[in-house]
């Protein structure tokens, strides 16, 4: 069976192009010889097509015959089909007598033919005489190209034929020969694989051999995004369709069939394709031409899926060793079966072909194999691949098996460090059913590595049931409860029923260890702006400091003060730094960069910048150490949030973005990424709709809090309404943000929010309320340790002092807002820096007083210094509001040929299809105004049409 897609599919050059033009050129060198090989699904058949339409005219003789596949085949039956097909063409000229021979064989054109021979009555003379009279019919075609595919399958007389005409070919032809072949074959032995005849010609003729291998990774990616009609498909995509079709061009169009027309690539673990029809029906065919022992061996490397040495395929295939080595030459030979490039086994040459092969393996047949695989692994491997050994007992029936190798599997990789995969195979362990007893040992081995795994939600449900089952005794559930609740806090997005599973683990803990109570205590100690008012935090955290002197276990002791300090930090309490220091020297790895991590994002939030980077730094250091992969979210994303504070932003939209696309399965990491992403996608790009539904996202995406989110979300949103004029709507944005931080006190966690919800309700006539507020924050971090906040306290004290009435001067204004812009410097928070600058300016505007130009100008450098351009166009149409012009700053405002910030953010949205119109009102300009920008973004970008802006804008 020829396993060649139809010449016609796209993508035919990919990776053969070179190859082509190098054949192409010789082929005119005639006579000539071309032989093409390849393994099924290589492309021969398209390779030959195009090189047929490169070198041939449609007015010359082309004969093109296939072999086939035959228990008995006729004698020159290709090439009789071939001629058959011919029969309309003309017929040469002055045929020689000796092709009337041809009568019996061509009958179609007896009437053309020179008249048939007598009868020679010797069977062997009548077939040497047919064999001279194709020959010499050929020699007549003058000036043609003869094809045979598929030489593999070519009957005795064909081969007899071709190997008369390569040793005397016609001067004007050219043979085209195809044939299957694994490996490059050698074509100058008999019998070699793919060929059947050597390849013998004079010195004057021209010979080419070329093997079609498979194409590369990047190659089968190139080809199918030329198949599904894309620019490009993923990488990982492109590796992985690879490694299921091996980078065979037939098998990468069979499988993408499913695709095509699709942008959509699958790159999960449940991304496997349905096996082709076409690809098992080649697979099942070569399978029922290897001998008996040949299929056994073929089935055992199935059944293994990885590359076996012979010692392991014996075993499975139950075969002696000198059976085993004849069967896996003849499965070599046919292209079953390959040798590994990367170790010394044996292995089928794609995942799609293993998969039809071990679908042909009977059903009662393969628990056998797989039983006999688990066996052979722990015979013949070292060290042992349990997780391998753990899915054939799981095949083969014995779950009991299955469970204990998985335990053994994660055991080694907790042993190793790797969390993730530890986890799994835990949970895989608890799946396959082991005994009560091991039931509950495994639970608790999950539940402890869990917490660095980032595991999804089958973790948290698999605890749950062992729970439930209430085999533990409280010491073992306790611990397991206690480590449900931290997951269900840290990763599963459900804060307070994380804190109330952790509340119900005390009392079973406090039975067996006072250590394990006292760390249960710390933990819920710690606050959120969703979880318990911070007076109740305060009383856990006093709880557990009572338990503390009868904590023995150094571990646990460790854990307690790192909560502890944590705890306090977050709350702002004085004594929090204290309590770091009196964290032991003997804190290291995992828990050293999640107490790290954590006091870093507090020192951040708090205004303690070199404390945060100290901290930051030794949790990147535990981390590098420690393969944690929720560890590594965690230390990442509370890096981003702590660049974006400090006004670091070049750069920082593609990291946040990528750690919003990799942290999804941990809550509060991908709300963090998703707050960071949409905060520049508003300051930097302008992308006020954009930023809106990415802050949206992060809100509803959250699950505790620790101060960073539900803040900084309602913030910004107010600061959208602001700048279009709507404070009532401002006013609104920020008011579920401050009912949780009344609700739990956590005014240190309100330093971004009360600024532009003061600014709110002055500008809404709400100047009472806008007091009562600022008393709140004043009274709310009276004894905290919170320079942030109180940096936030003199801003808003600054704004008040626009509802202070008339004065006799702006001194105290000025004072407020000049201590406000000091604090926010020393704090290395340049954008709040900026915020109060562009606010003192509208101030002094509004009242009349010099200077105000001046000082917006100020802002808007101190903007642009950030690259803030939204902030940037905001100020800037405040001076225009107030009958003032803009000055560019020397040097960086002179933007020349480069777009300013206003016409960037003018272009990106008209890249995304917004009219003048929709654009005008979402930046707050004019529309002609608008149409200024976008015609000079257009000449600078050398652009015809607002279609051409996305691709020449750039990042």
């Amino acid at each position: 069976m020829n396993a060649e897609p139809s010449p016609s599919a796209p993508g035919l050059l990919i990776g053969r192009s070179a190859l082509l033009d190098d054949v192409c050129s010789e082929l005119d060198s005639r006579p000539a010889v071309v032989v093409v090989t390849g393994e099924a699904g290589a492309g021969r058949s398209r390779f030959v097509h195009e090189l047929l339409r490169r070198t041939t005219s449609p007015d010359a003789v082309t004969l093109v015959a296939r072999c086939q596949e035959a228990d008995t085949p006729r004698p020159f039956a290709p090439l009789v089909d071939a001629l058959n097909r011919f029969r309309s063409g003309p017929l040469p000229a002055d045929l020689p007598p000796v092709t009337g021979a041809l009568h019996a064989l061509l009958p179609d054109l007896a009437d053309r033919l020179p008249p048939a021979p007598p009868p020679l009555g010797d069977s062997r003379a009548e077939h040497h005489r047919v064999l001279r009279a194709l020959h010499a019919y050929t020699a007549a075609l003058g000036e043609a190209v003869l094809v045979v595919e598929d030489l593999q399958w070519a009957d005795a007389s064909t081969c007899a034929l071709l190997r008369t005409v390569i040793a005397d070919p016609p001067a004007g032809l050219g043979l085209v020969l195809t044939a299957r072949s694994p490996t490059a074959p050698h074509t100058d032995a008999e019998g070699s694989d793919g060929l059947p005849f050597p390849l013998r010609a004079p010195a004057h003729v021209t010979v080419v051999e070329r093997h079609l291998v498979p194409l590369p990774a990047t190659e089968t990616g190139e080809l199918a995004a030329g198949l599904l009609g894309a620019q490009a498909v993923p990488d990982e995509f492109a590796d992985r369709l690879h490694r299921w079709t091996g980078g065979l061009p037939y098998v990468i169009e069979e499988v993408l069939r499913a695709w095509r027309g699709s942008v959509e690539f699958p790159t999960g673990a449940a991304g496997e394709p349905p096996l082709p029809a076409s690809v098992r029906r080649v697979v099942v065919e070569r399978l029922r031409g290897l001998p008996p022992a040949a299929r056994q061996v073929a089935a055992a490397a199935a059944v293994l899926g990885e590359p076996a040495p012979v010692e392991l395929l014996r075993s499975v295939a139950g075969l002696d060793e000198p059976a085993t080595r004849g069967a896996l030459a003849a499965a070599l030979r046919e292209g079953v079966l390959h040798a590994s490039p990367h170790d010394a086994g044996y292995a089928f040459p794609y995942d799609l072909a293993r998969r039809a092969a071990y679908e042909a393996v009977a059903e009662p047949e393969r628990p056998v194999l797989h039983l006999r695989a688990a066996r052979a692994l722990a015979r013949h491997t070292s060290p042992f691949p349990l997780a391998g050994m753990a899915e054939h007992y799981r095949r083969a029936g014995r779950p009991a098996e299955a469970a204990r190798c998985l335990e053994a599997a994660a055991d080694r990789a907790a042993g190793d460090g790797d969390a993730g995969m530890a986890a799994a195979q835990y949970l895989g362990a608890l799946r396959n059913g082991p005994s009560s007893v091991a039931r509950d040992r495994v639970a608790l081995k999950l539940a402890r590595v869990a917490l660095n795994a980032r595991p999804g939600p089958q973790v948290p449900a698999a605890l749950r049931q062992v729970l439930d089952q209430r085999s533990l005794g409280p010491g073992p559930s306790g611990e397991i409860r206690l480590l449900l609740g931290l997951l269900l806090r840290n990763q599963s997005g459900s804060g307070l029923e994380a804190l109330e599973e952790i509340a119900r683990a005390v009392p079973d803990l406090l039975v067996v260890s006072t250590g394990q109570a006292a760390r249960a205590l710390a933990i819920t100690a710690i606050p959120s702006l969703k979880g318990w008012p911070v007076g109740e935090h305060r009383r856990l955290l006093a709880e557990a400091e009572r338990l503390l002197p009868g904590v023995e276990e150094a571990d646990l002791r460790s854990a307690v003060l790192a909560n502890r300090a944590t705890a306090l930090a977050l709350m702002g309490d004085p004594s929090a730094w204290e309590a770091v220091a009196d964290l032991p020297d003997t804190l290291t790895g995992e828990a050293a960069a999640r107490v790290y991590a954590n006091l870093a994002g507090a020192a951040n939030s708090l205004g303690h910048p070199e404390r945060a980077r100290a901290f930051q730094a030794r949790a990147w250091q535990e981390v590098r150490t420690n393969h944690a992969p929720y560890l590594e979210a965690f230390v990442e994303t509370t890096d981003v949030v702590a660049v974006f504070t400090s006004g670091r932003w070049q750069g920082l939209l593609g990291r946040a973005e990528q750690a919003e696309a990799q942290y999804q399965d941990v809550p509060d990491f991908h709300a963090e990424a998703l707050l960071v992403c949409g905060l520049l996608r508003l300051h930097t790009k302008g992308q006020t709709d954009v930023a809106r539904r990415l802050l949206e996202r992060a809100v509803e995406t959250t699950a505790l809090d620790t101060g960073v989110v539900l803040t900084a979300a309602a913030a910004a949103v107010a600061r959208i309404h602001l700048a279009a004029g709507r404070p009532s709507q401002a006013v609104q944005a920020v008011e579920e943000a401050l009912r949780h931080v009344r609700r739990t006190g956590a005014w240190v966690w309100a330093t971004t929010l009360v600024p532009p919800a003061v600014e709110a309700l002055i500008r809404d006539g709400r100047p009472g309320e806008a007091h009562r507020l600022v008393t709140e924050l004043a009274a709310g971090i009276a004894d905290r340790d919170a320079p942030a906040a109180r940096a936030a306290l003199l801003t808003c004290r600054a704004l008040l002092t626009a509802t202070d009435g008339p004065q006799s001067g702006h001194a105290p204004s000025d004072a407020l807002y000049a201590s406000a812009a000091d604090a926010w410097t020393r704090l290395e928070r340049p954008y709040e820096a900026a915020y109060v600058k562009e606010a003192r300016g509208l101030h002094l505007l509004a009242s009349g007083v010099p200077g105000g130009r001046t000082v917006l100008q100020e802002a808007i450098a101190a903007y642009q210094d950030i690259d803030a351009v939204w902030d940037v166009l905001r100020c800037q149409r405040e001076l225009r509001e107030h009958g003032q012009t803009t000055v560019r700053r020397p040097g960086a405002l002179g933007y020349g040929d480069h777009l300013s910030p206003r016409e960037r953010a003018v272009a990106r949205l008209a890249s995304l299809g917004l009219s003048n119109r929709e654009i005008a009102s979402e930046l707050v300009l004019s529309h002609r105004t608008v149409e200024h920008h976008v015609a000079r973004a257009l000449r600078k970008l050398g652009v015809s049409s607002r279609t051409e802006i996305g691709p020449n804008l750039g990042p």
